[in-house]
């Protein structure tokens, strides 16, 4: 069976709004600068943006706490921005864990610490591929 992208066309869509942010306000901020205003841009361009949406985080039937990601794009992709030097195993771990909580199936990193926007897919497979 061919897989194709997961979300091909939005994460391109979320992936060059966040290019238009970075252009315009330039590396040296702070993360939450950078996602309040890829909120923004994805709204003007039409997407369905949820900002710190709640996730209930369940053990053995026991509600433990709250998870809440910074950015849900059209109820589909997780986004999250970063101010980073480089990604590290830590943020990987750290989305495919958001996926398997939000059953979201895909996760893009995006990070705005210098000129040019760097971005990573993190994509959950499903459960019929899983070992």
């Amino acid at each position: 069976m061919k897989l194709g992208i997961v979300h091909e066309t939005l994460s391109g869509q979320i992936i060059g709004a966040a290019m238009a942010v970075l252009n315009e306000l330039r590396p040296g901020l702070d993360e939450k600068l950078y996602e309040r205003a890829l909120i923004l841009e994805l709204k003007s361009r039409g997407h369905r943006v949820q900002q710190q949406k709640r996730f209930s985080v369940m053990y053995r039937g026991h509600l433990i706490g709250q998870l809440i990601p910074d950015i849900i794009v059209d109820e589909l992709v997780l986004a999250d921005t970063k101010v980073v030097s480089a990604f590290t195993p830590a943020h990987f771990a750290q989305m495919a864990g958001y996926l398997a909580i939000t059953n979201l199936q895909l996760a893009i990193l995006l990070n705005f610490q210098d000129v040019k926007l760097q971005w990573k897919r993190v994509v959950r497979q499903p459960p019929e591929l899983r070992r």
